[in-house]
């Protein structure tokens, strides 16, 4: 059993408190942590409160949780759009939608699941049963490439590269507003929010510098359609230091408008372009995946 605790900010008046502990408990799905709330595991100020309690400025959230069991992560016959494979590397072009690997509320359906079936047992072990394979990851709701290691020395080798910043990531994404500089070159340090935790924010405080060098392809009457490289690769880094500008991509409720009209899954965000050194080989390698239609078809239709 572990005791977790929260005080809500000013910003958290009159937040439910189902609603408050799903953003601050990140590790407990909401299923879990809503069975802990009617069960009174959940209390406020030392007092047992139900789903619907409405948060004061001050208030002391308490959890007190068991380990949430974490159920076998089984191999699933689902498509991969493999770009490249070979006995140390694949490189995939993950859709939009799909979770990266499994993690509360995600078991199954990631693309873990889908390189457990295909690679069956020629995945790397280093970052566990959960992570088998994965170097870095894409946002559920960001399209594009990504390169998974078969091995442990593939792994090692393109982890090191990643940590020496030589691996090229270029994406390309569809901004609200116009932006009027041709280039942006944002060198802004990113932290997690203290008041959402699911969100990261630009901050000074507990934060890891954040460089995204954004260079403008196209202009249109509201939105501009940008590539944006990323020189470090913080959770959320493009989409937080865009919004930060005052920039939000075009579908990102999270850091933009809630609300989108143009009915979009997710940030118009995609990772394009992805190049590093093979592990085995050390021979530079480079990769470009095709636009996905959505994003195509917003930009016929801004042209």
């Amino acid at each position: 059993m572990s005791e977790q605790s929260f005080v809500a900010a000013h910003e958290d008046i009159g937040k439910r408190l189902d609603v408050f502990v799903s953003e601050n408990y990140l590790e407990l799905s909401r299923s879990f942590l809503k069975k802990h709330i009617e069960s009174g595991q959940v209390s406020v100020n030392d007092k047992a409160e139900k789903a619907s309690y409405k948060l004061k400025e001050g208030d002391e959230v308490k959890l007190l949780a068991p380990e949430e069991i974490i159920p076998d992560i089984l191999p699933e016959n689902i498509p991969l759009e493999i770009i490249y494979e070979d006995d140390s590397i694949i490189v995939i072009n993950k859709p939009k939608g799909m979770v990266t690997h499994p993690a509360p509320g995600h078991y199954r359906g990631t693309l873990v699941n889908a390189l457990m079936y295909h690679c069956k047992d020629s995945l790397s072990l280093i970052n566990g049963v959960l992570r088998p394979g994965i170097v870095h990851r894409l946002d559920m709701d960001t399209s594009g490439l990504m390169v998974v290691a078969k091995s442990d020395m593939a792994h090692k080798r393109l982890s090191e590269q990643i940590s020496e910043r030589k691996v090229k990531k270029i994406y390309e994404a569809i901004t609200l507003n116009i932006i009027k500089d041709d280039t942006l070159h944002i060198n802004k340090p990113i932290g997690r929010s203290e008041r959402n935790r699911k969100k990261m924010r630009v901050t000074e405080k507990n934060s890891k510098e954040a460089i995204t060098n954004v260079k403008v392809i196209e202009r249109f009457r509201a939105n501009t359609f940008v590539e944006a490289e990323l020189i470090t690769g913080r959770t959320h880094q493009i989409r937080v230091h865009l919004a930060h500008l005052g920039y939000p991509i075009l579908g990102d409720s999270v850091y933009g408008a809630e609300k989108c009209r143009y009915r979009l899954q997710g940030q118009a965000l995609f990772a394009r372009t992805l190049g590093f050194l093979h592990p085995a080989s050390g021979e530079y390698i480079e990769f470009e995946a095709v636009r996905p239609e959505y994003m195509d078809r917003l930009l016929k239709g801004f042209r």
